[in-house]
């Protein structure tokens, strides 16, 4: 195996388990608020998401019809950990503005 996808295989599950954790440490107060902060961080993810493949699409566009080259789009594992990240850190930073 490549060092290269041991590498990202490692960092994802690190942010899985960092994700999991932040989870669990959520509030217990209500679950309300607890729903609130996950649903908060989810739409923001999401967002994030959205504007990440319109930018690819706009790239695949501009490099076949302009520049009449190749495109090889966008690696699933880089896709995936940009995606735990932006969710981990929005979940950190609602759990930190609406949690305990």
């Amino acid at each position: 195996m490549d060092w290269i996808v041991i590498a990202f295989v490692t960092i994802l599950v690190m942010f899985v388990a960092l994700i999991i954790i932040t989870l669990a440490s959520l509030p217990h107060l209500g679950d309300e608020r607890k729903n609130f902060i996950k649903m908060k961080a989810q739409s923001y993810s999401f967002a994030v998401v959205v504007i990440l493949l319109i930018i690819e699409i706009i790239e695949s566009i501009y490099l076949t019809i302009w520049r009449e080259s190749s495109y090889d789009g966008i690696s699933p594992f880089s896709l995936l950990i940009a995606i735990s990240e932006v969710y981990l850190v929005t979940l950190l930073i609602y759990k930190k503005k609406y949690g305990n």
